[in-house]
């Protein structure tokens, strides 16, 4: 009886051993910050267009989206976030005017629209935190995208960039509000996964 595939995470299979861009045996191994390994003329090749491991999509070193022209203002609330009492509300407004499309964007030369988003965070440490990444983040240009929308199915418009924000007060995570306990963890590490982090 042949035996079955060792499926324990912790065993290295042979098939680990060959390169996931080229397939061949990996040649002058380059091992990223997240542990995955490839050629490194591979890699090397593959970071000229998106410095992100093919495997699970953690960037490495600066990367910068294609976000295009607009706003991020904070300000304070002492309106309370249900599941964070006494520590109020950062509010972000987010602002975009109308455009045309870069060559950066799906339909270079075509407009998009204008459009506004408010978000909120509580005011804890943690908060202050997510703020400093989502700060980082908009700077880069990685909080919003040009493209369809999920929501309403257009295209050519100004869409979130799978960072997910709370834009409603309440109602839990079904209707992107508050209570919802995983949530400041949860941008943080989308927020990894676009190399932004406190020490990037």
């Amino acid at each position: 009886m042949e035996n079955s595939p060792n499926c324990d995470p912790g065993v290295v299979n042979s098939a680990e051993e060959n390169c996931a861009i080229c397939l061949d045996k990996v040649r002058e191994k380059k091992t990223l910050t997240c542990l995955h390994s490839f050629c490194s003329e591979c890699i090397n090749s593959v970071f000229k267009s998106k410095p992100a491991c093919p495997i699970c999509n953690t960037y490495h070193g600066k990367y910068t989206g294609n976000q295009p022209v607009g706003t991020m203002n904070v300000t304070r609330s002492w309106m309370n976030l249900p599941g964070f009492d006494r520590c109020g509300t950062i509010v972000i407004q987010y602002s975009f005017p109308a455009g045309i499309q870069g060559a950066e964007h799906p339909n270079p030369g075509v407009r998009y629209s204008s459009t506004s988003r408010t978000a909120y965070l509580p005011d804890c440490e943690e908060g202050n935190k997510v703020l400093r990444l989502l700060t980082k983040a908009f700077e880069r240009k990685l909080i919003f995208t040009v493209g369809r929308s999920v929501t309403t199915g257009l295209n050519n418009v100004i869409t979130w960039n799978d960072i997910h924000h709370k834009t409603n007060i309440d109602g839990g995570p079904q209707s992107f509000g508050y209570p919802d306990p995983e949530y400041l963890s949860r941008v943080q590490e989308e927020l990894r996964l676009k190399g932004v982090t406190e020490d990037n």
